[in-house]
């Protein structure tokens, strides 16, 4: 093919997002290109003053079937697919009156938009785009004669190739290959709906054929290191979190910055009073729930000062003037919150370099969802750990039972475990961690990190001993063995919560008996690798 310039004498309009429509028909006019269209793309040009013709008289046929059939036709398709190039085309087109069609601009029925509104089943069905994506392949094939334009941001790149002369061959090709991708991401998201549709309610469905599609959002300086490339994608979800998130303020995010501030926000998640989560390296470092945000600010930096520095913080309420003023007095790199007061807004905004991040809500930690891990040659995926452990869920397995206040710590200590990599120990205290071990190849070194961490922390505080003294005790999986429980009442833990499960859970038992504290057993386990 020979990359020469191309203009159109003929263009097909018809979109859904109208933005720059007008500019886009009204420059094609100006260099009389006969414009088709359709529907409210037609009417939105006629109320600009400019010349359309629509496709029904374009056609010589009606638009039929409540409008689902209207493109569908010969004269519209046959326009799009006659190769130029060949004579037996050429012919055919003008045996059968069909017109040639250079450009198509199509961008397709609101589909996700009209999902996400709540919608019943028969108003996204409606939405389902069968024409458009027709239209919008036709002319990606034939992009040797063909433009096709599927978004308003293509516009100006088209607009400025028609001041040259044309549009290249090249520039053709990389619209149909966007047109593709635009198609592609439009079908998985109805198989995705789809699908959904037949699962049952609460479940996630794992398909034989798994479409992902995401629209590339930014491209980051680089990724987990300096050597590999990376760029964040939206896939579409209006799930609070940090698709939704608006940067008020601060320098580019990171790729580590990016996933350090997910693994945050989806933590504090868990908590219903007002909770503080610190993260490190994707680790909780700090969390703690209190009467007001900054309580628990100072309750959350008590249990690890040192790793919260540089680190992440997520709250799960507006951030007010007062936490603001004490997350500032120490560096910190992100802050995601639902919203923030102007007071906040103002404290922040005199550290440059800290980034806000308002996500107008928080997730909803027991919603279904997928979540996908690459492995060599494809990719893992499995339904999001939205598991909730509850009160009446327990089993106490000792002789003593925890008291009130060591049952809602247990409780609390258990949400946490569940957002630290395994394998995690966690000790918390008045609904506050004061001991986070994490990501040990044995649990008993997690028990004593965690333990030790605890003692720095107290030793900066300035107090006597370890303050997971009269604490409770998490692990996100069974004890195997009883070393690991005698590790946590060596550090001062007087109740533990864990899933039991183990061929030695009596054995545990056992030691947790001799050693006179509370323990429950969950029967859910919380993995994090």
């Amino acid at each position: 093919m020979t990359d020469t310039r191309f203009s159109p004498r003929r263009a097909l309009l018809s979109v859904s997002d109208k933005t720059g429509l007008v500019d886009l028909a009204r420059a094609l006019v100006a260099q009389n290109v006969e414009i088709l269209s359709t529907g409210g793309s037609a009417r939105t040009l006629r109320e600009a003053g400019l010349p359309v013709k629509e496709v029904s008289e374009h056609t010589g046929f009606p638009e039929i079937l409540d409008g689902r059939v209207k493109t569908l036709v010969p004269w519209i398709h046959g326009g799009i697919l006659g190769r130029r190039d060949k004579a037996e085309h050429k012919a055919q087109m003008q045996e059968h009156g069909i017109a040639p069609i250079d450009l198509v601009c199509v961008n397709l029925y609101p589909f996700a938009a009209t999902v996400a509104s709540g919608a019943d089943a028969e108003q996204c069905v409606e939405n389902i785009d069968i024409g458009g994506p027709a239209m919008v392949r036709a002319a990606a094939k034939n992009f040797a004669s063909v433009a096709i334009l599927t978004s308003p941001a293509q516009y100006a790149g088209f607009l400025a190739a028609l001041e040259q002369g044309g549009t290249t061959l090249a520039e053709r090709r990389e619209w149909a290959a966007a047109a593709y991708t635009h198609t592609a991401a439009y079908d998985g998201m109805i198989s995705a709906w789809f699908t959904r549709q037949g699962s049952e309610e609460g479940k996630v469905a794992l398909p034989p054929v798994l479409t992902l599609s995401g629209q590339r959002d930014e491209l980051l300086r680089y990724g987990e290191n300096p050597h590999q490339a990376a760029a964040f994608y939206r896939d579409g979800s209006t799930r609070p979190g940090l698709a939704t998130a608006k940067q008020i303020q601060g320098k580019a995010l990171s790729y580590n910055n990016l996933n350090d501030t997910d693994a945050a926000f989806e933590a504090v998640a868990e908590f219903d009073e007002p909770t503080v989560v610190i993260v490190k390296h994707a680790n909780p470092c700090g969390v703690a729930s209190a009467a007001t945000l900054v309580e628990a600010w100072k309750a959350a930096l008590r249990c690890d000062p040192v790793s919260a520095f540089g680190g992440i913080v997520a709250l799960n309420r507006k951030l007010d003037e007062a936490t603001a003023e004490q997350i500032s007095a120490i560096f910190t790199e992100v802050i995601v919150a639902p919203d923030a007061d102007e007071g906040a807004k103002a404290i922040l905004a005199k550290k440059k370099n800290l980034r806000l991040l308002l996500t107008g809500g928080v997730p909803d930690a027991q919603a279904p969802g997928l979540s996908f891990r690459s492995v060599s040659g494809g990719f893992l995926a499995q339904s999001r750990d939205n598991g909730h452990v509850t009160e009446d869920m327990l089993k106490v397995v000792t002789k003593r039972k925890p008291t009130a206040q060591e049952m809602a710590d247990l409780l609390f200590s258990f949400r946490v475990a569940k957002h630290v990599k395994s394998n995690a120990v966690i000790y918390v205290k008045n609904q506050a961690t004061v001991g986070i071990g994490a990501g040990q190849m044995s649990r008993v070194d997690s028990a004593r990190i965690a333990a030790r961490k605890s003692e720095d922390a107290a030793h900066a505080a300035g107090e006597s001993e370890a303050l997971t003294k009269g604490s409770v005790a998490a692990s996100d999986a069974f004890f195997p063995f009883a070393d690991g429980l005698e590790s946590v009442v060596a550090a001062g833990a007087t109740a533990v919560i864990q899933p039991g499960g183990s061929i030695r859970d009596q054995e545990v038992i056992d030691a947790a008996d001799a050693a006179g504290i509370a323990m429950v057993f969950t029967g859910m386990r919380h993995f994090r690798h």
